[in-house]
């Protein structure tokens, strides 16, 4: 059928999605071109020519040459760079989900057999992200290992010492000894466990666990080493400690295709009930031993 008889309304969500696709197929070639793995790379540039063959079939129908925003390409390729490529572009992916809320079946009517052409084509796309391997998602269990246990120990010791000394100085420096120690623990434990069940890169495990472990540490005792009042610096590092949470489960629910909410209220939950009971703790040994630093 001619454009002609599409009407304006969809033939806006037309030009959008038009819009989004060229904006992706300049996204992923510039993403392709930094990739060092062939495979991967053979993936991306594949969803680039699908992304274009999309752009292409809608230009017939729209009439529109459309470039790519700028803004959008720089954005996406950075975090793509900074987060890595699985996280990169499954949010590109989402993004055009939100993008364009087109009902590709009611289109039928205008362009035949468009409906399935796209679903088919956007259906291969998700496959092959699927299909990518990066290294730093291999080793996402030793950084959950370390991040996790790095909140639930540290949140519950800086509740516990908070009340127990109520001097911002001393609880910091006790919060780093501890969680600095613990760190190195964690990471040798992590390495002899993977050693003993025959896993590759056991080095590579441990210091992936260790280094989760050490910017957590760092990120929850940094208040203490700003603020004065204990209270104040604890409400900082719990609210440092969810944010954590918030942007680790996020990151893993968009790589991983899991969901968000029940991983992140689970997460969160065992700190804060950690916290909460360390900090009673804090408030029973004090009361109990006189303690008054």
């Amino acid at each position: 059928m001619s454009d002609q008889s599409i009407p304006k309304n969809i033939m806006r969500q037309l030009i959008a999605d038009q819009q989004n696709e060229i904006d992706a197929h300049s996204i992923y070639t510039r993403v392709a071109r930094r990739v060092p793995d062939r495979k991967n790379r053979r993936i991306i540039e594949h969803i680039a020519t699908d992304e274009l063959a999309h752009y292409t079939l809608l230009k017939r129908y729209t009439g529109r040459t459309l470039k790519p925003r700028r803004a959008k390409v720089l954005f996406f390729t950075l975090v793509t760079w900074i987060f890595g490529l699985t996280f990169g572009l499954k949010l590109l992916e989402i993004d055009e989900d939100r993008a364009v809320s087109i009902d590709y079946k009611g289109l039928d009517a205008y362009i035949d057999g468009i409906s399935s052409i796209i679903e088919q084509e956007e259906a291969h796309e998700k496959e092959l992200l699927n299909m990518i391997d990066e290294e730093r998602l291999s080793y996402l269990g030793s950084v959950v290992l370390g991040l996790n246990d790095a909140l639930v120990e540290l949140t519950g010791t800086l509740a516990g010492l908070s009340f127990a000394f109520q001097n911002t100085r001393i609880i910091a420096l006790s919060g780093l000894i501890t969680g600095i120690a613990a760190s190195f623990s964690m990471a040798a434990s992590e390495y002899l466990s993977t050693k003993t069940d025959g896993g590759d890169n056991a080095l590579k495990s441990s210091v992936y666990t260790g280094i989760a472990y050490i910017i957590t540490v760092m990120l929850l005792v940094l208040p203490f080493l700003i603020f004065d009042h204990y209270l104040v610096c604890l409400a900082a590092t719990l609210g440092i400690s969810i944010l954590i949470i918030a942007v680790f489960n996020y990151y893993i629910s968009v790589a991983k295709d899991l969901s968000f909410a029940r991983r992140f209220l689970e997460m969160a939950g065992i700190s804060m009930g950690v916290a909460a009971f360390s900090f009673g703790i804090g408030v029973l040994v004090r009361l109990l031993f006189g303690i008054d630093i």
